[in-house]
């Protein structure tokens, strides 16, 4: 990740990986795999972690946090994406009961009311906008505040907040911004604890009272419980979607030919999305930690180390999606085989909700305005593992 060039295009160097040392063990510790078959079958694979206890001191990303105040130790243990079976099959189970695709399904009237309010909002406008800041962040971010039913809040702190403690994930930028990502989880916590304390006043209909009501056999969700998974549906329910809008977008505007097919033709629009997942995917790699060895294509992973799945690599691994992996095909017939929702036990519990997203937001912006261009470089956000833009200027005529 320290070669120059790498965060604008990482797939020049996952490629070569592919090619040359598939099974490679990274300078920095973990193994990384690339070819579609190996992350499939890891990422599914028995006897192996994805809690970062398993790994051996010094090898935590949140030790450095935890060395800030003691006091933080438990925090987002009780989530779904840091706990292994059985207590995930629990967990999962009772956050299932509230987070059906059926219940998924009925927002999808009012993405499109929501996208169709912020499309005419640009169209009045007679300059270059910002794609993320204009529309990939505050859709997504309205969407999931709606469905979970939080109370109103500063969307723009809260944005920054998500933003910062998204960074928990990236291996290197957890060391470096460690304290900021302290204060933003505190802040985080607050808004999440206090929505709770409010909805337990209340009768609603959305998906923190379903949280908060779910119940299996007399089994219900723990207080810690609830905060962790409530958080992380917050923050995974809109920051991977605003990668997925504005990488999508990005590969579009790069493939005018792609482009003006999806403008001409809706009913590609499902797909579309499945290969915008596949062709630049919002989550780049997946982490299983070893809990007996296992070998990969001949080399041995011992217990405690970490195998970093590439899921972006894998996404274009020719042995998968054929000699044309690396060009981008709406009509492609197995797009939807990526491996960006993870696979397995793990496999993303919003994948409905992003696909739906998705669909109805892309699709919409470039047939309303169908002259869509870039309007200088985009900035990318510079992270490993959430790849994304900060920035998409764009002329929408």
């Amino acid at each position: 990740p320290f070669e120059p060039g790498y965060y604008d295009d990482p797939y020049r160097q996952y490629a070569q990986l592919r090619e040359h040392d598939p099974v490679h063990r990274s300078d920095l510790g973990p193994w990384l795999i690339t070819r579609w078959a190996d992350v499939h079958t890891v990422l599914r694979r028995p006897g192996t972690s994805v809690d970062e206890r398993n790994l051996p001191e010094g090898r935590r990303r949140r030790d450095r946090l935890v060395e800030l105040d003691p006091k933080r130790a438990d925090r987002a243990s009780h989530a779904i994406l840091n706990i292994d079976p059985p207590d995930h099959t629990r967990l999962r189970k009772l956050v299932s009961k509230a987070f059906t695709p059926r219940a998924v399904e009925r927002i999808r009237a009012r993405t499109a009311e929501l996208t169709d309010e912020i499309l005419d909002d640009l169209a009045r406008r007679n300059e270059p906008v910002d794609l993320i800041a204009d529309l990939a962040f505050p859709l997504p971010f309205q969407v999931i505040s709606e469905l979970l039913g939080m109370p109103e809040g500063d969307r723009d702190q809260l944005r920054a907040w998500s933003h910062t403690l998204t960074q928990v994930l990236d291996p290197l930028l957890v060391m470096e911004h460690a304290e900021a990502i302290v204060e933003a989880s505190d802040r985080m916590v607050e808004v999440v604890t206090a929505a709770i304390a409010w909805k337990r006043q209340r009768d609603d209909d959305d998906l923190l009272s379903a949280l908060i009501r779910a119940e299996d056999d007399g089994d219900v969700l723990s207080d810690h419980e609830l905060i962790d998974n409530v958080t992380l549906l917050y923050l995974a329910g809109h920051e991977t979607t605003v990668n997925l809008i504005g990488n999508g977008t990005n590969a579009l505007l790069d493939h005018r030919d792609q482009l003006e097919r999806l403008v001409a033709d809706p009913t590609l629009d499902a797909n579309a999305v499945e290969e915008l997942l596949r062709f630049d995917s919002p989550v780049q790699f997946s982490r299983r930690i070893a809990l007996e060895p296992f070998e990969v294509d001949g080399h041995r992973v011992e217990p405690g180390q970490m195998v970093m799945t590439g899921l972006g690599a894998a996404n274009r691994d020719p042995a998968k999606f054929g000699p044309d992996a690396e060009q981008l095909d709406l009509s492609r017939a197995d797009a939807r085989e990526h491996v960006s929702f993870g696979s397995g036990v793990h496999h993303c519990l919003g994948a409905a909700l992003a696909r739906l997203e998705g669909q109805e937001v892309i699709g919409r912006l470039v047939r309303r305005f169908p002259d869509l261009a870039a309007a200088g470089a985009p900035t990318i956000n510079g992270r490993l593992v959430l790849r994304g833009y900060d920035e998409l200027p764009v002329t929408l005529r």
